[in-house]
């Protein structure tokens, strides 16, 4: 895995992301050659800045919406992999803004697709997308696998299964027979150091946590999958390696955490205040927008396909979250804890 990304060209949309700094960083320490397609950092601190990701990185601060600058970034990069992360994330802006949520999460993938196709030097892309493109059945016995049904509920899983269905339209319409490589990922609610955006669970409780206030749950008995954030990043480069190899690896894949390791949102704020002194959350009743109360992925395909696995449990992944945090809330070097992190999974925890 290290030698094969030292020196490929690789793009990235929505770099400035929390996933996208990670995978900048963890590019970095590979000795890829990296840029960048994206929004400037939407937060007031962001792991983008703190972390020097402009360093390491050629960036291009534009809108996925705009299909000629898009295309005109990707044409002076000449990138043999391409990983599109950029999107509208959110669900609760998604039902603020259902219009842009679409745009940016349907036509941006498009206007990738559509550059992809006429750019010669691409081997193999990466569309990202959610585990929340499935339809949900609120069952909580088993996860969703490849292969049900698409069909999002709200405006911003809606538009990630838009996204899965047009990258299959364009897969079978131009490149089944090319040599370009393509591939979908849907992956769990990710945590690590550096999120700071809104209506996350781990943001809004680091939050709280700076204002000395309790933190307001909206739902706390919700299910989510969560993973650390290299586990997922680590499947990505995966997917992506082994398909630039070989093009019969291309295919959907879920990329989550064990069954027994999906929890109770207020149970994954339990864990991770126990790292930090007179940190509370309370339940918020007033009415909220829709959001799925369980939500698992299977992860069997990915497993058995590509050989990888869960391997930090979700006490490990809030303790590697919690660590990091207080690093940045101490004022500490926040950027050493990160690296460490990446150099032990990547060498001894993933090898």
């Amino acid at each position: 895995m290290l030698d094969f990304y030292k020196n490929k060209k690789v793009f990235i949309t929505g770099h400035t992301g929390f996933k996208g700094a990670w995978l900048c960083r963890i590019l970095s320490l590979m000795e890829a050659d990296i840029a960048g397609y994206a929004l400037p950092p939407q937060t007031n601190s962001s792991l983008f800045e703190l972390a020097d990701i402009s360093k390491s990185v050629n960036s291009i601060f534009a809108d996925i919406r705009y299909l000629e600058s898009l295309k005109q970034s990707i044409k002076t990069a000449k990138p043999e992999i391409l990983i599109h992360l950029a999107a509208q994330p959110l669900v609760r802006e998604s039902y603020k803004n259902p219009v842009y949520t679409y745009e940016t999460n349907v036509m941006g993938t498009i206007n990738v697709l559509e550059v992809v196709r006429t750019c010669p030097s691409l081997k193999s892309v990466l569309i990202v997308t959610t585990d929340k493109v499935y339809k949900n059945f609120e069952n909580e016995q088993r996860g969703y696998k490849e292969t049900d049904e698409l069909n999002g509920g709200d405006p911003y899983s809606n538009s990630k299964s838009c996204a899965e269905l047009a990258t299959a339209s364009y897969k079978k319409s131009f490149f089944d027979n090319s040599s370009i490589s393509v591939s979908t990922v849907r992956s769990g609610n990710v945590i690590g150091g550096g999120d700071f955006a809104p209506d996350r669970i781990i943001p809004d409780a680091i939050r709280a946590l700076q204002a000395q206030k309790p933190l307001i749950l909206r739902y706390p008995n919700s299910i989510r999958p969560y993973q650390f954030v290299l586990e997922a990043l680590f499947a990505y480069l995966l997917i992506i390696k082994k398909q630039y190899e070989n093009k019969s690896f291309e295919g959907n894949y879920n990329v989550g955490p064990e069954i027994s390791d999906c929890i109770k949102t207020c149970e994954l704020v339990d864990m991770f205040y126990s790292y930090f002194e007179n940190a509370k959350w309370k339940i918020q009743n007033n009415n909220e927008p829709h959001e799925a109360g369980f939500l698992k992925l299977d992860n069997t395909k990915i497993k058995e396909t590509l050989g990888w696995q869960p391997r930090i449990n979700i006490q490990q992944a809030v303790k590697m979250s919690a660590d990091w945090t207080k690093a940045y809330l101490n004022k500490e070097n926040y950027n050493v804890i990160a690296d460490g992190q990446i150099k032990n999974y990547f060498v001894n925890i993933a090898k």
